[in-house]
């Protein structure tokens, strides 16, 4: 007589012709999220690695002429530039070395053509990975003056200047998308979410709602969070 904890074993079905196409969609299920993240990491160092030719292997045609050359670093120039970057962001971090950095960001940004460009893409980085991050506010928005909200964040809380009072800057991702929309809303249309950290929020909307939160760190979050901390999430979005 078997035991329960036989009966409750791996058991492995029959195959079964009828049921190939399932098969065949559970396997890409499997795979597919490996060989992409595997592909992605793969195309991201080898993109980096070819910005240093340090060696380089010549290109021939069928005649044995060289045609041109082509960066075969192996990795080597993927480490130094991420080592690069990392020294500069070490450096930055100290006052006198931060003074240096600072001249040459003011530099650019009054070099007519190239402010334009540096300005924005240094504000795109600042607002994902710089002290003054901005998609850290998780709210909910609604725009269309319905009861329909789409997941948002916070990138500006005054828009006085913009001749708007009591309205925020809410920013909307786009499902699978890195693209997005900017809304400008009256205060009493967004709603701070307290539950959900921003990362799982961010994730989220991108997959189109796909992805779970995680509730370990909502709970805990939800946990930590004060009712004095709550009233300081809520006044960000009532603005007097």
């Amino acid at each position: 007589m078997e035991s329960p904890s036989t009966k409750k074993g791996f058991h492995l079905e029959p195959f079964k012709w009828k049921s190939i196409i399932k098969y065949l969609l559970q396997g890409l299920l499997v795979i597919a999220p490996i060989a992409v993240t595997l592909y992605a990491i793969y195309w991201v160092v080898s993109t980096v690695d070819s910005w240093l030719p340090i060696f380089r292997q010549p290109i021939k045609d069928f005649e044995g002429r060289t045609i041109g050359y082509e960066v075969k670093n192996y990795g080597l120039g993927f480490v130094i530039v991420i080592c690069s970057v990392i020294l500069i962001g070490y450096l930055s971090s100290f006052f006198i070395q931060s003074r240096i950095f600072s001249l040459f960001d003011k530099w650019l940004e009054k070099t007519p053509g190239v402010k334009y460009i540096y300005s924005s893409v240094r504000d795109f980085f600042e607002a994902f990975a710089g002290e003054k991050k901005k998609f850290d506010k998780p709210v909910l928005a609604n725009v269309d003056d319905t009861d329909v909200w789409r997941i948002g964040f916070i990138t500006q809380r005054d828009m006085t200047n913009w001749g708007l009072r009591d309205h925020l800057a809410v920013y909307v991702p786009m499902a699978y998308s890195i693209a997005g929309n900017v809304y400008i809303l009256p205060s009493n249309r967004v709603k701070p979410i307290i539950s959900v950290t921003s990362s799982d929020a961010m994730k989220f909307a991108i997959s189109g709602g796909v992805t779970s939160v995680d509730e370990d760190n909502a709970t805990g979050k939800k946990d930590q969070l004060t009712s004095e901390k709550k009233d300081q999430l809520t006044s960000t979005i009532d603005i007097a």
